[in-house]
């Protein structure tokens, strides 16, 4: 992968995955997206959960627009067939792969930045965090999968209202609304979020997997079709992890659950 547009370690368990363009404000372009593809599928192979985070001051302000500018006219030569949107891939990698991602975000998280955040499945801002959907002032739509994802998360009210005035919602708002779960002071949002995916690690690998795959998919089903779906997944045989956690409980030895909140 790039060392200069992504960085990435590993953090016991936990793989710690940088958007690297400062400059930049961390922008999207199809480098870093090849990039992120590659960290992410890494991340897969050798971590239980990862934490997703930007260099510099801000986390992402979105697409590049400069090369979006020299696509729309013709200075990029689009592909020969229609293909699905790398974005879309390489986001889907990080919702619906093997392991949870936690998001540490701060400064700028506008337009695909958004869309990349909210593909994470656990998100932490700080004090500086500012979330935004420009597009609408750029006269362009979303393309990363923001109809999909931060629509299901701040509703469609809330999002048109974003696109359609250009709105910024400060941290405390993003908090409102759904977008983090976890608000901390300035620059302490990747401490929170290394923090929230350790304990995340703690969890057996086959329950964090049902949480991010199973989960999401049910939310999509009928009512009748989500119960029959979550039956199978409960029902199903459980591993010797499982059976050794559930024995520890039975017997006394498990730890208590706020013993893990610090």
């Amino acid at each position: 992968m790039s060392e200069t547009l992504i960085t990435y370690e590993l953090d016991g368990n936990v793989a710690l995955i940088g958007l690297n363009r400062p400059d930049k404000r961390n922008s999207i372009n199809d480098a870093l997206i090849d990039a992120l593809r590659k960290a992410v599928q890494q991340a897969h192979e050798e971590a239980d959960v990862a934490v997703l985070f930007g260099h510099g001051t801000n986390f992402c302000a979105g697409l590049d627009l400069a090369e979006a500018l020299a696509r729309a006219t013709g200075q990029i030569k689009p592909p020969r067939k229609r293909k699905r949107h790398n974005w879309h891939e390489v986001f889907d990698l990080i919702e619906r792969g093997p392991i949870p991602f936690v998001a540490a975000l701060h400064g700028a998280v506008v337009g695909g930045g958004l869309e990349l955040a909210t593909a994470a499945h656990v998100r932490v801002g700080d004090e500086s965090a500012l979330f935004g959907l420009p597009e609408g002032q750029r006269g362009i739509f979303v393309g990363g999968g923001g109809t999909v994802r931060i629509q299901r998360v701040v509703g469609t009210t809330v999002m048109m209202d974003m696109m359609l005035t250009g709105r910024l919602l400060t941290a405390p708002e993003g908090l409102q609304e759904k977008v983090i779960r976890y608000l901390t002071p300035a620059g302490e949002a990747l401490a929170k979020a290394k923090e929230l995916a350790h304990r995340i690690a703690k969890n057996s690998v086959e329950t964090n997997w049902m949480i991010v795959n199973v989960l999401p998919r049910i939310h999509d089903m009928t009512h009748d079709d989500g119960l029959f779906v979550e039956q199978l997944n409960s029902a199903r045989a459980r591993p010797p992890e499982a059976e050794a956690r559930l024995r520890e409980f039975v017997e006394g030895k498990a730890k208590k659950i706020q013993d893990n909140q610090s």
